[in-house]
């Protein structure tokens, strides 16, 4: 029996597997970088152990320190999680090697399945070589041979542009999964992301648990996900079923596991389903299997590295789910990662799934993923309603998130239909992220301001040492909100606070009603310097004289978000001569890289950034003077 569990991983699914853990009576140990010294997996668990040093490189790459702590842990089992080593066979040995319980897949079943080029050999497919490609072929997907997430994958449309993406593609793929190995493969236009989650045991039994549904995503990794895929064909169903068992006996798997297709239509056949990988982990979107199986998969694979036998039948499925990534992230400036306090998280009445609790600090070194928020209801309509409003109604204060993108597209026609494939965001986004705030919330933040600094408006006296009987001038407030500058007039008066066409029927620092045309509406305030979140809007208090700002040279180029410089175009120098939109260099923020390129034709005038080079955002790393003709 296992007594003591390792996991080699972090945040969300390192506290999702000790939460498991804990019910089974299993003490839990964690290691954690200096990062994460202060994360919540580390705090939680019963045991943690340093890994020095804040890349993943240093740390969660570095499977002979996990080793270690594990054995200075007394921890008879490792678990790895998704990402990082999950998915290396090599860690796997060396846990097996060290006598510990390895709660995974065999070791030959990951270098089998691991490697997504010969996973594909394994199902008689085989990818394109780098010097296959021609025009015919295009588009094509440049995709990492180990991981996922989305990392070191590019979609091709130009034959010129195949070889940068294939050097982007394999240093994001060496940062992430240390192993910067690529391969090409046809680009699926318009296709559906169907997996089928598969849990064996050792003694032959392999379980095929209904399908998800993750097409929605952006860079590749995936955004909202369900489960089961709606609209598939009886005959489709089965044979995706068939194929997943079919890949896990081919490798003698033991252990839950994913195998993922891209279902698209065609005129003649319908629906077909083409075979992408296995992935030899737990997926991120499990929970959804799990609330419709009524399972928990964390438990099955402990007892199945423990050496349990499975039903030789999985239990029946009941109802939907329907799972939603909450993200550290800007969705409206290119999905840029965002970084800084958390102050609060609440979303009631559903599952969550998260590293983070309020305080706590998003950072620049890992994934932007804050939770997994989850629901389960007899029927899709029900469970797509309940987790679009709650996540309307979640507390969610700090660095700005997905919520309102996540909202928008679980209430979207097309994806309420059933009809999304993995271009939904492409078509829709600029929609979807349009900035939208309700008018009366800077009123609300105003009032709830005026009364927790009610001394402050005490009516004020004359010079003569008496009460002035004379109406007071309006407050005046100013606020940034979705881009734009609000600004906002109230009065005291010997009836309360009042403005003008809103009629305010309460008002304290944390809790404002207003009524306007006959409605009154509940407005929740709490704010955090000059933070002020009300409901699911959030302002930013202005001084009532804005203070001077340093102006830029036109042309500069200021880095997004914080990060690091990993790479500057070869040959790159000040006083080159650019074009527009031609990269000049790449940051890597949150395990992602993001391009950086040249605004306009012109010369390039001023280059400070270097390979390395720690920015914050705001940074100058460049400026490009444009021709003018």
């Amino acid at each position: 029996m296992i007594t003591s569990v390792l996991v080699a991983n972090r945040g969300e699914i390192a506290c999702r597997v000790f939460r498991t853990c804990r019910e089974l009576g299993i003490r839990t140990v964690a290691v954690h970088s200096d990062a994460d010294e202060n994360a919540l997996h580390a705090r939680v668990a019963d045991a943690a152990v340093r890994l020095p040093g804040v890349t993943p490189a240093e740390t969660y790459l570095r499977g002979d320190l996990i080793v270690k702590a594990a054995m200075d842990a007394g921890a008879d089992a490792v678990h790895p999680g998704y990402g990082f080593l999950s998915e290396n066979a090599g860690f796997a040995r060396a846990v097996l090697d060290a006598g510990m319980v390895w709660i995974g897949p065999p070791p030959a079943a990951i270098e089998a399945m691991a490697s997504k080029t010969r996973a594909k050999q394994l199902m008689g497919i085989e990818p394109l070589g780098d010097g296959e490609v021609a025009e015919a072929d295009l588009p094509v997907l440049v995709k990492a041979a180990a991981g996922g997430g989305g990392r070191g994958m590019r979609i091709v449309r130009r034959l010129a542009d195949l070889d940068a993406e294939l050097t982007a593609a394999r240093a994001e793929a060496a940062s992430a999964f240390g192993d910067g190995e690529v391969f090409v493969e046809p680009y699926v236009e318009g296709g559906r992301h169907v997996e089928v989650q598969i849990l064996a045991d050792t003694h032959g039994t392999v379980w095929a648990l209904g399908t998800r549904d993750c097409s929605l995503q952006r860079r590749h990794q995936k955004v909202i996900e369900e489960a089961p895929a709606p609209g598939l064909p009886p005959a489709l169903l089965d044979e995706l079923h068939d194929m997943a068992v079919r890949a896990a006996r081919a490798v003698s798997y033991v252990g839950a596991g994913t195998v993922e297709f891209l279902v698209a239509d065609h005129p003649a056949t319908g629906p077909k389903a083409h075979f992408l990988e296995m992935n030899t982990r737990l997926q991120v979107e499990h929970p959804v299997t799990e609330a419709v199986f009524g399972i928990d998969l964390v438990a099955e694979q402990v007892r199945v590295a423990e050496g349990h036998a499975l039903e030789k039948e999985p239990p029946r499925a009941r109802g939907h789910a329907v799972e939603a990534r909450l993200y550290a992230e800007d969705p409206g400036r290119d999905w840029a990662p965002q970084t800084g306090r958390l102050h609060r998280l609440a979303v009631p009445g559903v599952r969550l799934d998260t590293g983070y609790t309020d305080g706590d600090h998003i950072g620049v070194h890992y994934d932007p993923m804050i939770a997994k928020v989850v629901v389960h209801a007899p029927t899709r309509a029900e469970a797509l309603r309940r987790l679009a409003g709650a996540l309307e109604r979640a507390a969610v204060h700090g660095p700005v998130t997905n919520r309102d993108l996540l909202v928008r597209s679980l209430r979207h026609e097309e994806f309420t239909a059933g009809r999304m494939d993995t271009g939904f965001y492409d078509r829709h986004l600029p929609a979807l992220t349009a900035p939208h705030a309700d008018p009366h919330a800077p009123l609300a933040a105003a009032l709830a301001d005026a009364h927790a600094h009610a001394h402050d408006h005490a009516r004020p006296r004359s010079r003569f040492g008496g009460w002035r009987n004379v109406p007071s001038q309006p407050q005046v407030k100013r606020y940034a909100m979705a881009g734009e500058e609000h600004e906002v007039h109230y009065r005291h008066t010997r009836q309360g606070l009042t403005a003008d066409g809103v009629r305010v029927v309460h008002a304290d620092a944390r809790l404002v009603v207003l009524e306007v045309d006959g409605v009154r509406r509940k407005y929740e305030v709490a704010r955090y310097g000059t933070k002020v979140y009300v409901n699911a809007t959030e302002l930013t208090a202005l001084p009532r004289f804005p203070e001077p700002t340093d102006r830029q040279e036109p042309g500069s180029l200021l880095a997004p978000m914080p990060g690091t410089v990993v790479r500057v175009a070869d040959g790159l120098a000040e006083g080159a001569r650019v074009e527009a939109g031609q990269p000049l260099l790449w940051l890597e923020a949150m395990k992602m890289e993001h391009r950086i390129s040249a605004p306009a034709a012109g010369t390039l005038t001023v280059l400070h950034a270097v390979p390395g080079q720690q920015v914050e955002v705001g940074t100058l790393l460049a400026v490009v003077q444009e021709e003018i003709s």
